[in-house]
């Protein structure tokens, strides 16, 4: 057998690469692929990352893709690949997401989680949930449990659960507990305590409308894009089996029961194996501010938009018209977001053999806000691509937007 191709390309710009999909999808029943692998994509949040800190943002990008390809490696599907990235995305102190996470205004963290398996398609999330390391695996449990069926007396399991309710849940089910106050840190206690007194000072200042205006503005320029938000991953497994998973603190300052995107259906994550109706499997995970993305369900939008024939094209217009300007975000000055999307189709290759099958990944990533952290690596390559994408110089946030990408072809034998 003759080398495998698995070094992913980047677009810059994307339109400079050969039409990826000239391919088309072959039936695969029947068929199974040996040592494929699989491929990760993660982000580190949509945001601004300052050039000060590149270096351990894109240092928690390549353990997150190692974390998920080691997963893959053993044999895993791309569920359980997924949920491993993200408990090392929440890991980390630079992250806005389990350790780390922002404070609320009663000085607490309170997390938003979500995870999808493109193969059976259900979904487990996690809302406003305090006092638990990793909310994903809380989220994954969640998904687990659900696909063993109805519980007693045919009563139907839950999928997302929220505040205390989701904490007991998972501590009963064996996901140990862990004191809100170890989960802050240094850098996001002092964000806290700068953060309230400007609120305090603003409120001191407030002598009318005009000023109560400005201090609205100022707080969301606090929430903006300067702010981090979600972390996330998507992955294809050997079997060609797409997840998505998604992690928060929310926004910082917000009021305590506040739940965001990372915990909505079709919102923070999506994923679905290819089908009848859509010849490509599609995982996407979005990231910034929470309300935009809820009120647009923008990963789901962009899973449905990347079926068209250039995908690259597609999620282009998907951010403008349904993000950017989408009617149900009038009267926003800034439209802040970013998501990371991979599509994929098992193609027969014409040469060196009739026995050999591939799986074509391309994936993109695309943001309005002045930055997105992301990382990729099959389950071939020796180590992660880092890269942190910016918003072209003399650009507004929020009002235009950023768009990268590249191609993976992972081949194996078929059995």
């Amino acid at each position: 057998m003759e080398s495998l191709m698995n070094a992913a390309e980047e677009q810059q710009p994307p339109s400079a690469l050969a039409d990826p999909w000239s391919l088309k999808p072959e039936s695969s029943k029947n068929q199974k692929p040996k040592g494929v692998g699989g491929f990760v994509l993660v982000h580190a949040g949509a945001g601004y990352h300052s050039e000060s800190k590149a270096k351990e943002y894109k240092h928690v990008c390549k353990r997150a893709c190692q974390r998920a390809v080691d997963r893959l490696k053993a044999g895993a599907l791309a569920v359980e690949a997924v949920a491993a990235a993200l408990v090392e995305l929440e890991d980390s102190p630079f992250t806005n997401a389990g350790m780390g996470s922002n404070l609320n205004l009663s000085g607490e963290i309170e997390c938003d989680a979500s995870i999808m398996d493109g193969k059976s398609l259900h979904f487990g999330a996690v809302g406003a949930i305090s006092g638990i390391k990793n909310p994903v695996l809380v989220a994954n449990r969640l998904l687990s449990e659900a696909q063993k069926g109805k519980l007693s007396a045919g009563r139907i399991p839950p999928c997302f659960l929220v505040g205390r309710g989701a904490h007991d849940w998972a501590v009963g089910h064996g996901i140990p507990p862990c004191p809100s106050e170890k989960m802050a840190t240094k850098f996001s206690l002092s964000a806290y305590k700068r953060n309230k007194r400007k609120m305090e000072l603003a409120e001191k200042m407030e002598t009318g409308h005009k000023q109560a205006k400005k201090r609205r503005q100022s707080s969301e320029n606090e929430n903006g894009s300067g702010c981090l938000d979600t972390v996330g991953a998507i992955v294809v497994d050997l079997e060609g089996n797409v997840a998505a998973a998604v992690s928060s603190g929310g926004l910082a300052m917000k009021h305590a029961g506040r739940v965001g995107q990372a915990a909505h259906y079709g919102c923070g994550c999506w994923a679905e194996n290819a089908c009848n109706m859509n010849p490509y499997s599609t995982a996407v995970s979005t990231s910034g501010c929470g309300e935009h993305l809820i009120r647009t369900m923008l990963a789901r939008e962009c899973s449905a938009a990347v079926q068209s024939e250039d995908a690259h094209q597609a999620l282009l217009e998907a951010m403008q018209n349904k993000f950017i300007s989408s009617p149900f975000l009038v009267g926003e000055d800034r439209v802040l977001g970013g998501v990371i999307v991979l599509r994929c189709c098992r193609c027969v290759e014409a040469q060196p053999s009739k026995h050999i099958q591939g799986i074509l990944v391309e994936f993109l990533w695309s943001h309005t806000t002045e930055s997105m952290c992301v990382g990729y690596m099959s389950a071939q390559d020796s180590k992660a691509k880092t890269h942190i994408s910016r918003l072209p110089p003399g650009t507004v946030a929020g009002q235009c937007l950023a768009i990268e990408g590249g191609v993976c072809r992972l081949t194996g034998t078929v059995e």
